[in-house]
């Protein structure tokens, strides 16, 4: 047995179980799933559009995953001991300690050579809009060495809209793996809140790609802007500066 934070053994069970009925009930339509690593660390990063998001993920992955979950839900009896044993490590959104323990778990996580998930908006978009990143996968990817694989997901708030207590069945959503963001093009790049923010917008850029979405430059949520903000530039593959159109 081990205390160690993340996916274990439950998570494994239920997806080899769930994953047939999921993909019945739902047609998930995935790409991308091929660049993912077959092993090793690596961190994902969806946008977040319905609380079905995170089902969508899990059971077409070919290997577990733990993600980030707000701290409400261990208020509640129904997901206090559920969701941590399927690899959720609350986090508390105000930030502070809460927010920097969640971080050392994630990182245990990905020393152990596992699959980490985060939403840099930090919660549900309610409009259908992608909003600026949060830096704490930037953080994760740049201390550990691991790549970031920006995810988008289309089509999930048909199927669970923003406060649906009920998935609508036979809806179809689609679920995309973009190309890796390494964390070497950033390390040594002027202060470090400069790089974790730079690397940060390159995934909301490639995830704007991927999903469609009108950006818009302000977190989304109640929390106050807390993060340095600089301008919202992202240099993709071929080196060039990208902008992220500012609302």
């Amino acid at each position: 047995m081990t205390d160690r934070p993340g996916a274990g053994t439950l998570q494994r069970s239920v997806r080899r179980v769930g994953a047939p009925i999921v993909t019945r009930l739902w047609d998930i339509e995935t790409s991308g799933y091929e660049r993912l690593p077959h092993d090793g660390p690596a961190i994902l990063c969806p946008n977040h559009i319905s609380f079905f998001d995170s089902a969508a993920l899990t059971f077409t992955l070919p290997r577990t995953i733990s993600f980030v979950g707000k701290a409400e839900y261990m208020d509640s009896w129904k997901t206090k001991y559920l969701f941590p044993a399927m690899g959720m490590i609350p986090i508390d959104r105000a930030g502070g300690a809460g927010s920097a323990g969640a971080l050392d778990a994630a990182r245990q996580v990905l020393e152990h050579g596992e699959l980490f998930g985060i939403y840099p908006e930090g919660t549900r978009s309610r409009d259908g809009r992608l909003g600026k990143g949060r830096t704490g996968a930037a953080r994760l990817a740049i201390a550990v060495g691991c790549p970031i694989y920006p995810v988008g997901i289309v089509g999930t708030d048909a199927i669970q809209p923003p406060g649906a207590s009920v998935p609508k069945l036979r809806r179809t959503c689609q679920v995309t793996i973009g190309r890796p963001i390494r964390p070497e093009r950033y390390a040594n790049r002027g202060p470090e809140h400069l790089q974790w923010r730079s690397m940060t917008d390159e995934v909301m850029f490639e995830i704007r790609e991927l999903t469609g979405q009108e950006y818009v430059h302000r977190y989304h949520g109640e929390a106050a802007e807390t993060e340095p903000t600089v301008e919202a530039r992202v240099t993709g593959a071929s080196e060039q500066p990208r902008q992220l159109v500012s609302a």
